[in-house]
């Protein structure tokens, strides 16, 4: 009996949960907290309006085109942000509280150059929706050569807007815990070792 009432219990229990499982789940691994970027080739579902179903590849202005809301913007949002405001546009004049489910299908390549005194200057790629660090950058570029100078690193960054910046950094201080600060890098950055002065 009490194995019967256990079984049952088991049935009862997956019978309230199955109609709350999304009818459009994020795919596994799928980071809703990346960052859309340009060049990014996302897919946009509208869950029972496979009208509306599109598959855009984000321009360099950040923008996207969807049917019926037209063209919008997407800068500095994350897939659930853009998920959002998708679902608010079409809320507001066309459909009732939309399920949207936004899938990146193609990563746009990111890149940042290190160079100067480490043992593989060159390139470094971001891993797919993930952010990436200056120390992981350095240590991607196969760490600093004997003669670097960790504590003088320059990060120079290229704003949209073409404006140059130079930053300073103590790396050394960041490998050791000490600076509670991440400099995390953005597509473009520019990493450059220098050697130490004897």
């Amino acid at each position: 009996m009490l194995s019967r009432f256990h079984h049952l219990t088991l049935l009862f229990a997956l019978a309230l949960l199955c109609p709350m499982a999304p009818a459009q789940p994020t795919p596994a691994g799928e980071s809703t907290d990346y960052v859309l970027q340009p060049s990014d080739l996302i897919r946009v579902m509208v869950f029972q309006e496979p009208d509306l179903q599109r598959e855009v590849r984000i321009t360099q202005e950040y923008t996207i085109t969807l049917p019926l809301i037209g063209t919008i913007e997407v800068r500095n949002k994350t897939v659930r942000q853009v998920e959002e405001l998708i679902h608010d546009l079409y809320n507001k004049d066309y459909l009732v509280n939309p399920q949207i489910n936004l899938t990146v299908l193609e990563y746009t390549q990111r890149t940042v150059q290190v160079v100067g005194s480490v043992n593989q200057p060159g390139a470094v790629v971001f891993p797919p929706e993930k952010k990436m660090g200056l120390v992981e950058a350095i240590a991607r570029a196969g760490g600093q050569n004997r003669i670097a100078d960790l504590k003088r690193v320059r990060l120079t960054r290229t704003s949209p807007e073409g404006k140059t910046e130079n930053f300073i950094v103590n790396v050394d201080d960041l490998m050791k815990g000490v600076s509670g600060e991440q400099w995390l890098l953005l597509k473009g950055d520019v990493i450059f070792v220098p050697e130490k002065i004897f």
